[in-house]
């Protein structure tokens, strides 16, 4: 349709034809155009997502409040920091997010030493990029999470909860408490339809140095995105393919099967179909 015979606001503001398609995805599409501009509501609209987005990245996590939620569901919890001292540190120097300061570390190593046998699971929420998907959605998965560890009899690491952390300082934590597998709860870099995604990374035998060809990755779970319990669902399934196989990373394939409404079943990972 050519532009003079599309329809045109009061404010002369020209509708995109694919308007309908809006209803089906929060993508930025079929905005409609005012001249050779945005109209101004997508305009406003796209000002107010960026705010959320870098106001998620600069919001600081609420340790205590989640430790107080895992209390009085009776998990104990240790609060723990990185190397990097301060936020603006934390998004300057990566690394210095990849490892704890020398105080959470012998924190860690006392715990440890009073706990010789060490643990199946440890459980560490981070801030990451966005201490808003972490706030909003930590305690409702890992109420799920837990739910069916203790089902496995796995033996569970208090919650370790971390300011200014990266994902790998899952492995050092899992490795100073001497866990065979470690479960990195943290908040993912925003996007502009998604400023609270939280993402979740497990690694089967933690240690100091390992790469993200170590690691699986569950992303996007957050009420718009991945449920908590699908998540939880596919993540058990990675916990016990890793604990029969003792591996995780690139060389374990997520073939979780996922219900569906005829209570029938069909393979996750649609690459690896016939």
């Amino acid at each position: 349709m050519s532009d003079d015979k599309q329809p045109q606001a009061a404010n002369g503001a020209v509708d995109n034809p694919w308007q309908e398609l809006r209803r089906l995805t929060p993508a930025r599409i079929a905005l409609g155009r005012a001249g050779t501009s945005l109209p101004t509501r997508p305009q406003l609209d796209f000002q107010f997502a960026h705010a959320q987005a870098r106001d998620a990245v600069h919001l600081p996590l609420d340790t205590q409040a989640l430790a107080d939620g895992l209390k009085a569901r009776g998990r104990e919890c240790l609060l723990l920091h990185s190397a990097a001292s301060d936020r603006h540190t934390y998004l300057q120097r990566p690394d210095l997010g990849r490892r704890l300061n020398e105080d959470s570390a012998r924190q860690l190593d006392q715990f440890a030493r009073a706990h010789p046998q060490g643990f199946d699971l440890a459980i560490v929420v981070a801030d990451g990029l966005s201490a808003l998907a972490v706030q909003r959605h930590t305690l409702p998965f890992l109420e799920r999470l837990e739910e069916q560890a203790l089902k496995e009899g796995w033996s569970r690491a208090p919650v370790a909860l971390v300011q200014q952390g990266r994902v790998a300082l899952g492995d050092e934590i899992g490795q100073r408490l001497n866990a065979r597998m470690v479960v990195m709860l943290i908040g993912e870099r925003p996007g502009l339809s998604s400023p609270d995604s939280l993402g979740l990374y497990f690694t089967y035998a933690p240690r100091v140095g390992l790469t993200d060809a170590s690691r699986n990755c569950i992303s996007n779970v957050r009420l718009e995105g991945l449920s908590y319990g699908m998540a939880a669902h596919r993540l058990l399934y990675l916990m016990r393919e890793a604990c029969r196989r003792r591996l995780s990373g690139v060389n374990l394939k997520d073939e979780a099967e996922i219900p569906v409404l005829e209570g029938e079943t069909r393979v996750g990972n649609f690459l690896l179909e016939n």
